[in-house]
């Protein structure tokens, strides 16, 4: 009896190697689409840096007083200071613990003092802290011991990924989360961390605090 022969499908090399072509050249898009959402969110965070500490010496320069700490920004000023509370005058800009995420202090009249002035947006009534490129939030302190003493104003960012806070620090200063006009303590995913020790080495795994001298 004669019986038919069926030839069985399969994938040949050649396919199977177009196959691992295509599903290379789509991971590869996707770590560069990643990498590139990572430095868009580093330059953002960079320009925000960059334009409250131009804010901050306009402010200055304009009333002889630091945000958040002019005993002079009181509704008698005008009507976009209607809503403000002053500050003690003492040239600190002073908060509960040092922290800069916490909700009474002049860490919070600072973000009001700035916008009643018009540098930066927003409404004047309104004391609450922006939110940073990587989800978390901008606070100001005056740090002293913390971090390494390091002994300035700072503008913290909270919930920055390990990787985009070396970039920041290498943009900025010396690379180094111990040292130098930016420092860094490690953080938790979703938590405002107060800045306390500095880390000693940045790992990418992490999430940080990063503080920035101004």
């Amino acid at each position: 009896m004669l019986q038919s022969k069926h030839s069985q499908s399969g994938f040949t090399l050649v396919e199977i190697a177009i196959v691992l072509v295509i599903i290379g050249l789509l991971l590869g898009g996707i770590l560069k689409g990643q990498e590139m959402i990572t430095n868009s969110r580093v330059k953002n965070a960079i320009n925000n840096i960059q334009g409250v500490t131009a804010a901050v010496y306009a402010y200055n320069d304009r009333y002889s007083a630091l945000p958040g700490d002019d005993r002079n920004a009181a509704p008698a000023r005008g009507t976009a200071w209607s809503s403000t509370t002053p500050g003690n005058g003492n040239g600190i800009i002073g908060t509960a613990t040092g922290n800069p995420f916490t909700t009474t202090g002049e860490n919070l009249t600072f973000w009001q003092h700035l916008r009643a002035a018009g540098f930066i947006t927003g409404d004047p009534s309104e004391a609450f802290r922006p939110q940073n490129a990587f989800g978390g939030l901008m606070g100001v302190a005056t740090l002293t011991t913390r971090l390494n003493n390091m002994n300035s104003r700072s503008l913290c960012l909270s919930q920055v990924p390990g990787q985009a806070a070396v970039n920041i620090d290498n943009q900025l200063d010396d690379g180094r989360p111990d040292s130098g006009s930016v420092r860094s303590t490690l953080g938790a995913a979703g938590a405002n961390t107060n800045p306390g020790a500095a880390a000693t080495a940045y790992n990418e795994d992490n999430v940080y605090t990063v503080c920035i001298a101004f």
